[in-house]
């Protein structure tokens, strides 16, 4: 069997053939690309502020179908150490600004800033106000691996505090606060939110002081990353006037980290989900002010920057989050097979045309070659041979399904007219 003749008999098979082969390699596909219903997200110290911030994330993400692990850590520098290790598991994660250098910053990218994170310096009343009362003391940094610790080094390194302090310690949040008001160290360096569990206790604790960076603004232009805040006078106790005057705070910015395989959809649940959490104002921020489309040391993604500036994919507007991305994928991926397989749709029935007028003309031409036999031979010996080679030409034009235009009337009409002329001869040579 040639060509011609395999792909008309099997035609329809093999357009169903090819379209189910189509829908189910574009099928998988989709599955494939659909994204993960679990993520895991590096926040912090449990008990502490990001860590409660994961717990919010994690109830609004189980909103729209996807399971949110948090992974608690000692904070930023150790959650950025998870976020580059790809075994780690972590996908996304908070990050305080300066801790991140251009080398740690690849692979990752940032869903923007979404709070300020406070440096609280606390110390014991009887030890004096000023850094130069540290001289000899006992000051806690932070853990290993906490943000507060790295922050605390660079500046002790930059005013080399490091000379005169007497003891350095890495003591958790809670150990640091207990020790401080026990007299067991003298002073704490802390990053949290003014919402801390921590830096409540510490701010009502008798004997316990804070300081105020009254160089702030020289500390700004030596570490950009960090911003002046302000404590204003009596925001802790109307009535007796806590603290007594305006306290000036330094703090760097906390950025929502992903890494940049994280699917893009997740990425916008994310998003949603920060605008909706760090959205509030408080103490430090007005309402609206983050989630911002900031990049510090660690760039924007993407999806950032279109959710900025157009929010929610408009399916995702719409659309529980599962079946908007479940379309969103089939438009991305059916909407150009649709273009590529509309004009080949086109050409094919003009494809199988040309096939069938090949046939129809190979048929033609055995028809001629036969009558040309006849004519040599006549209707003698080779009657037979001729009349087995009508046959075969007759049974394949038979099974030949074709359209008024491409009738082969005029061939079965030929092979009726010589099968008349082998039979008259057939009768003349018995007489």
């Amino acid at each position: 069997m040639n060509a011609g003749d395999f792909l008309h008999r099997y035609w329809s098979y093999l357009a169903i053939a090819a379209v189910l082969a189509i829908v189910s390699v574009a099928s998988l596909f989709i599955a494939e690309t659909l994204p993960p219903s679990t993520i895991v997200m590096a926040t912090g110290a449990e008990g502490g502020a990001n860590f409660e911030l994961g717990l919010r994330y994690r109830e609004i993400l189980a909103q729209s179908g996807v399971k949110l692990e948090l992974r608690p850590t000692t904070g930023s520098v150790e959650n950025l150490a998870r976020l580059r290790d790809p075994k780690s598991g972590v996908s996304v994660g908070f990050i305080q600004g300066g801790t991140v250098s251009k080398a740690d910053s690849a692979g990752l990218e940032s869903l923007g800033t979404v709070a300020y994170e406070p440096l609280w310096l606390f110390y014991r009343g009887e030890i004096g106000a000023g850094m130069q009362a540290l001289r000899g003391r006992r000051v806690s940094i932070g853990p290993e691996g906490s943000g507060a610790r790295a922050l605390a080094l660079e500046l002790i390194r930059k005013t080399r505090f490091d000379t005169i302090v007497g003891e350095f310690s890495g003591l958790t949040l809670e150990d640091a606060a207990a020790k401080l008001i026990a007299g067991d160290i003298d002073a704490a360096f802390i990053v949290a939110s003014w919402d801390s569990p921590v830096v409540q206790r510490l701010i009502d604790a008798d004997g316990i002081q804070l300081t105020s960076f009254a160089r702030a603004d020289a500390y700004l232009a030596l570490f950009p990353f960090l911003n002046k805040l302000v404590l204003p006078a009596g925001v802790v106790d109307l009535l007796t006037n806590r603290p007594p005057a305006d306290i000036l705070l330094l703090a760097p910015k906390a950025s929502l980290v992903v890494r940049d395989d994280l699917h893009p959809a997740l990425q916008h649940l994310l998003l949603d989900a920060a605008s909706n959490i760090h959205s509030q104002p408080g103490i430090f921020q007005k309402a609206g002010q983050f989630p911002a489309a900031e990049s510090i040391d660690i760039p924007l993604s993407d999806e950032a920057q279109r959710f900025y500036k157009s929010g929610l994919p408009f399916l995702q507007k719409y659309l529980p989050f599962w079946i908007a991305t479940l379309v969103e994928r089939m438009i991305v991926v059916f909407l150009p097979l649709a273009a590529f397989l509309y004009p080949m749709f086109k050409i094919l029935p003009r494809l199988y045309d040309w096939f069938l007028r090949k046939i129809i003309i190979r048929l033609h031409d055995e028809m001629k070659s036969i009558e040309a036999e006849l004519m040599i031979h006549g209707e003698g010996p080779h009657a037979d041979a001729i009349r087995a080679r009508l046959d075969q030409l007759d049974q394949r034009a038979s099974r030949l399904s074709l359209p008024t235009a491409l009738s082969l009337y005029g061939l079965r009409s030929n092979v009726a007219l010589i099968r008349s002329r082998l039979a008259t001869g057939a009768e003349k040579n018995a007489r």
